[in-house]
């Protein structure tokens, strides 16, 4: 594990469940930046517009196909071809979803103002708040695995019985699952859910909410108008071409695109190898490498590495994604056990992860007790 290797050749639980170290890293961000090649910190305005460019005639081709041919296929193979549809557009909507939380991190372009742009019109053409979400998010960077300071999937805690005892069995386990994949989304938007526990009503819609200082609030108004705006523009093509005609185009697609998005973002940061760390042991670079790399298959690249090179994304996001893969590699051998990879079937480890990654409390007799590890 520490030596570069691949890190498919794991094929025990013992092996994948390994923790990671908790103790100070024996290197600085500095060392690992002097791994990196110096061209994979270069933003390709080129390069980053043909991936948006080729997910856009994605969406496309995928809208073009369901809106003129699968209402002229045979009743019965619609039930078949539509659910078909859902997948891969939302699968497509993810991926254009992606690059533009890329935008948000500046790693689109060497132009934060073409960035914000961009990001404010893909973000709210999928009802996503831009610089609501790129200011939390960002904090969230800046504090992951905290267990007071982070903005999402703060874990739980044993007295909180609720996680701990009441759902804490198989049929809690599958609503739990129902939960992040169906309503977390819009939930965590609207009311932070699984985010960090403020005073006042911590809402990524509301531009007073203590989620934001005050030089970012004017901007969060202006996510609430693209928002607006692309809901007035839904009304009316529903009023046109009909509700149903618009959930099968574009509410289910959008629905799978949620589902993507907690899927990703909950095995990116619950694994039973990674602490948490309250402030008595936290430190930056040991919280950002309390994230894990997943293969996802041929996802991988549909969703833009996000799935396999998300730990290197915590250390440098400035980092285009079309490099991630590559920066991987290369500071695989500084970070060493500190690098975690887990190869499990995603599927297999999104229900080993609800199950087992319950709630966190420190080791028992442990004499760091400001290093936390998840129990159930």
């Amino acid at each position: 594990m520490g030596t570069g290797g691949r890190m498919n050749d794991a094929t025990t639980d013992k092996y994948v469940l390994k923790r990671v170290p908790t103790e100070k890293t024996p290197f600085e961000l500095s060392d690992v930046k002097k791994a990196i090649p110096p061209h994979c910190f270069n933003r390709s305005l080129p390069t980053s517009f043909y991936y948006l460019l080729r997910d856009m005639i994605v969406c496309y081709t995928f809208y073009h196909l369901a809106s003129n041919y699968i209402p002229l296929l045979p009743k019965p193979i619609t039930y078949i071809a539509w659910p078909v549809y859902w997948f891969c557009q939302g699968c497509s909507f993810m991926g254009l979803h992606n690059l533009a939380h890329d935008m948000g991190h500046n790693s689109f372009s060497e132009y934060s103002w073409l960035d914000d742009v961009l990001g404010f019109v893909i973000h709210s053409s999928f009802l996503t708040p831009y610089f609501s979400f790129k200011y939390s998010h960002r904090s969230h960077h800046a504090h992951t695995n905290s267990i007071e300071y982070d903005e999402v999937w703060i874990p739980k805690r044993k007295t909180d019985t609720l996680y701990s005892e009441i759902l804490n069995n198989p049929l809690g386990n599958l609503f739990m699952s129902l939960v992040i994949l169906l309503i977390s989304y819009p939930m965590y938007f609207a009311f932070n859910l699984n985010g960090r526990k403020y005073d006042g009503f911590a809402s990524h819609y509301y531009p007073q909410s203590p989620l934001f200082n005050d030089t970012e609030r004017k901007q969060i108004w202006v996510s609430d108008a693209g928002i607006l705006l692309v809901l007035y523009a839904l009304y009316q093509v529903a009023t046109t071409a009909g509700a149903q005609w618009l959930f099968c185009i574009y509410g289910a697609p959008l629905l799978v695109m949620n589902g993507h998005f907690m899927f990703l973002t909950f095995l990116q940061h619950n694994h039973l190898g990674l602490a948490h760390y309250d402030s008595t042991e936290w430190d930056w670079i040991r919280g950002a490498l309390s994230t894990v790399d997943r293969d996802y298959g041929i996802l991988n690249k549909v969703f833009h590495d996000v799935t396999c090179a998300h730990v290197v994304h915590h250390l440098i996001p400035t980092i285009p994604h079309y490099h991630t893969v590559e920066v991987t590699k290369a500071i695989k051998p500084i970070l060493g056990d500190y690098y975690k990879h887990d190869d499990t079937p995603v599927l297999k480890a999104f229900w080993r992860e609800i199950k087992e990654c319950i709630y966190v409390e420190p080791d028992e007799g442990a004499q760091r007790t400001g290093v936390y590890w998840f129990r159930r």
